[in-house]
């Protein structure tokens, strides 16, 4: 299986800004469900203003319940 270009851009991204500084975990909502989740997000600035964009939640339990490793 190959990891297709724009996961690869976006975890480089995700790359540059946890080597920055610029990662934060937010408490969100979840769209569908109106769970709380917790979310890393990229944190970047326009003006005064700050701007996150979500790459992903984590996980809720047992993370290794939740995913099949790769195949051989």
């Amino acid at each position: 299986m190959s990891i297709p270009d724009h996961a690869r851009a976006n975890f480089q991204t995700l790359l540059r800004a946890a080597a920055d500084g610029n990662l934060a975990l937010l408490e969100c909502t979840d769209a569908a469900t109106g769970a709380p989740r917790y979310v890393v997000c990229a944190v970047g600035r326009d003006g005064e203003e700050f701007l996150f964009t979500p790459f992903g939640h984590l996980a809720e339990g047992n993370p290794y319940d939740a995913y099949l490793p790769p195949e051989p």
